[in-house]
């Protein structure tokens, strides 16, 4: 099978098309001839070498696809799938724990659904299992126009939060339209002054934005990061809940997240859809953390 192998950490010129074996399901597992896949910013940290990953590598994390081999009782050949893969889904076929993945509903696309699951259940499972949010309570999310961000922004409006974005000018009018109440504009607005007291806010940036929004959550409130480290000492100073989420894969939750997209009470916005050939450039634009949306592969 054809996949992007990475031999050395480096630039986008490191990620070569090769041929390599196909991979073979273990029991409980299934191979997935892959349509899709997603580009996320953690590829690109891995392919720099930002974090720790076991070379030779296939990079990419969830996908989208048809079972092509099944050692499961839980899906069967033939089965359109959407989840997560082992070993890297820049490639033709990808194998899946069944826990791991959930049938595609026939009216999400392929490319949709590949770019659903690591954004989709991030911005849940950041939301909910870990914020709590509620209905009428105020919720802060950063990067709100980005592929995590913009789905986070339109679970928080459908749970009846008042939503505050945050993002370049550029991104204004877009946020609203998902349903955003309110947007600040982190390049000419001082974000802690024009927020106050929320419940609620998810740092899916990191770095300075952390502390800015650390000082815009009410005592008792929380803070949720994805990136970067967590500010405990003065979060407790503040008497605010801080916690790092790293996603876990839940096949209810995705197949609930699927069907929204499907029935267009959720849309997801796909930014670049590009061959499998042009992963260098998939990566470049991702790498520049202003991408609005997703970023997607097409394999096949």
């Amino acid at each position: 099978m054809q996949a992007i192998v990475m031999h050395e950490t480096g630039g986008p010129e490191v990620l070569r098309l090769e041929e390599v074996d196909r991979p073979e399901p273990g029991d409980g597992e299934v191979l997935v001839r892959v349509h899709d896949a997603s580009v996320n910013p953690i590829d690109w940290k891995f392919r720099r070498g930002l974090m720790p990953k076991e070379l030779p590598a296939i990079l990419g994390n969830d996908m989208a696809g048809m079972v092509e081999e099944s050692r499961t009782e839980a899906f069967s050949k033939g089965d359109e799938v959407f989840g997560f893969a082992i070993g890297g889904t820049y490639a033709e076929f990808a194998r899946s724990p069944a826990p791991a993945i959930a049938i595609k509903p026939p009216a999400l696309s392929p490319e949709l659904a590949a770019a659903l699951p690591v954004v989709g259940l991030t911005a849940w499972q950041a939301l909910f299992d870990r914020g709590g949010l509620q209905e009428g309570q105020t919720v802060v999310i950063s990067a709100a126009a980005g592929g995590v961000g913009h789905l986070a922004v339109q679970f928080a409006r459908k749970a009846g939060a008042r939503t505050i974005g945050i993002g370049s000018a550029r991104h204004r009018e877009f946020v609203l339209d998902l349903g955003a109440t309110d947007y600040v504009d982190y390049t000419s607005e001082d974000v802690t002054a024009v927020v106050k007291d929320a419940d609620l806010a998810f740092d899916a940036v990191g770095g300075e934005i952390t502390e800015q929004l650390l000082a815009t959550v009410r005592p008792g409130g929380a803070l949720v990061c994805i990136a970067g480290a967590v500010p405990e000492e003065r979060a407790a100073e503040r008497e605010v809940r801080a916690e790092l989420l790293i996603m876990s894969p839940d096949p209810a939750q995705l197949a609930s997240i699927g069907a929204q997209v499907a029935s267009r009470e959720v849309r997801v916005v796909i930014a670049e859809r590009f061959p499998l050939a042009e992963v260098a450039r998939a990566h470049e634009l991702s790498e520049t953390g202003h991408t609005r949306g997703k970023i997607v592969l097409f394999i096949g």
